[in-house]
């Protein structure tokens, strides 16, 4: 282990790795994307073989993720198995991809989901067009400023030291689980038979729903294209379950790193898979099919929950929604800014970035950090840099897994206290299925997949700068 690894002070315990886990991977998708993956597939289903396609996926690389941080329990986290398993180049393009849009852009759309659904306490936060004002010829939400004061909030009170992050986490993962929760057993209480018998008439017919002057159209689908519609439905609840990994960044903070990792990641994972598995249970068993494909602004959680509690359940809604994506961003900020300070001590980003302050936290890394995401919140492009997030991650996932293979042959004899669950045979199967993932979608949805590339394979350039920037001053 480096010095610059012992620095830290490994202050977290299991219970906390797995809120940072959950907290990080529960933002506003679950409440949101279910509805355009409707529009995709068109039937209850089809939406819940996709949630359950996903849930196994999560799981699988958690599992196998266990093997990489037993092996390697540094801050950094997937950015050092990637170093490791191939070379500095693809470890570089994952931190590059990674600042430049993975966390900083997941960071900036959940700040302005908090801001959106605080619109419904505040009005002039409401998404509506007389609520903006010209800046540098751009046009500004009131929603991208309070976003943005979050992101900067979040990144203070982070800079103040593990403890306060710890905190935080603790506590808003812990209400909105517990919330969640007492949604989906409010749903079951509400269970209504007769939507749900209604939404599973014709459960494996796949069809693209749309809606032209008020009235659905059904376009029925063929293989090829079917195919197509559920890995583009997919990209919504793979985006909605990522960032589990997040606790791998953090390493060198959590106690015992060889056994919590590996225990916080599939405990983590489980409890939101079932959670979202649940919730789409309770979606289908309290609103008809097509209100849930065209609810106003993608609110299905708000539709099943005016369903459930009434003209009370907009507010509820919306109070949980602000507890989630608050604790979801406080788990992003707190463990992004990691990947960035052990690059910096591999002499492949801002030196700053590499130091610790006082309290033993990256605090640069932080407030770079903080500043890209709220660069991508002014520019409102954050969406449109989400669109691509799915894609990206999982080619570095397909990668990281793939690396299992390639560290057990390079080194047959290191120390594994933990090996991958199923191996050879589980992550076999998540490469394959990533690697049809991602080629379904530069087939079918490229919009979702070249501008991600490009992002990406700017990053040569940048390592290669950064190598002889590197030489320059040895």
């Amino acid at each position: 282990m480096t010095e610059q690894d012992t620095s830290f002070k490994p202050s977290l315990s299991l219970f906390d790795a797995t809120m940072i886990v959950a907290g990080s991977m529960i933002g506003s998708g679950i409440f949101i994307v279910s509805a355009d993956m409707l529009k995709d597939v068109g039937s209850a289903g089809w939406l819940l073989a996709a949630w359950l396609i996903t849930g196994f996926m999560t799981l699988t690389a958690a599992l196998s993720y266990g093997e990489l941080s037993a092996m390697y329990p540094k801050a950094g986290g997937q950015y050092v198995y990637l170093k490791e398993a191939y070379n500095p180049l693809i470890g570089f393009l994952y931190g590059w991809s990674f600042f430049a849009v993975i966390q900083t852009g997941t960071i900036a759309a959940v700040a302005v989901g908090f801001a959106k659904f605080a619109g419904y306490f505040f009005p002039s936060l409401a998404w509506e067009d007389v609520n903006t004002f010209p800046l540098f010829g751009l046009t500004i939400h009131y929603a991208q400023l309070v976003a943005i004061v979050l992101i900067i909030l979040l990144t203070f009170i982070n800079t103040k030291g593990i403890q306060w992050g710890k905190v935080i986490q603790t506590i808003f993962t812990s209400t909105k689980l517990l919330s969640l929760f007492g949604l989906i057993i409010a749903g079951f209480i509400a269970f209504n038979w007769d939507v749900w018998q209604a939404n599973w008439q014709n459960p494996w017919t796949m069809q693209r729903l749309s809606k032209t002057d008020g009235a659905i159209n059904f376009e029925p689908l063929l293989k090829g294209a079917a195919l197509g519609a559920m890995a583009s439905a997919m990209v919504g609840s793979i985006f909605s379950s990522d960032a589990w990994n997040n606790v791998t960044f953090i390493a060198g903070e959590i106690k015992n790193p060889k056994r919590n990792i590996g225990l916080s990641l599939f405990f983590g994972t489980l409890i939101v898979t079932v959670i979202y598995i649940l919730t789409n249970v309770v979606y289908l068993a309290t609103v008809p099919l097509n209100e849930l494909a065209f609810a106003k602004d993608n609110r299905v959680a708000l539709s099943a929950s005016e369903a459930i509690f009434g003209s009370s359940g907009t507010i509820i809604i919306a109070v949980m929604i602000m507890i989630s994506t608050f604790g979801c961003n406080n788990g992003l900020i707190l463990a992004g800014a990691r990947v960035y300070y052990t690059m910096a001590n591999d002499k492949l980003f801002f030196k700053q970035a590499g130091k610790l302050n006082k309290n033993i936290v990256p605090e640069w890394a932080l407030w770079i950090q903080c500043a890209m995401a709220s660069a991508l919140c002014l520019s409102g492009r954050y969406g449109d840099l989400l669109d691509m997030v799915s894609f990206i991650v999982v080619i570095f996932y397909v990668l990281t897994i793939a690396g299992i293979f390639i560290l057990r042959k390079k080194y047959p004899d290191a120390d594994r206290p933990y090996k991958a669950f199923g191996y050879p045979v589980l992550p076999i199967i998540y490469i394959l299925m990533g690697i049809s993932f991602c080629t379904l979608l530069i087939l079918y949805k490229p919009q979702f997949t070249w501008p991600g590339l490009i992002i990406t394979l700017i990053g040569i350039p940048l390592y290669y700068l950064a190598v002889r920037n590197k030489k320059s001053t040895a």
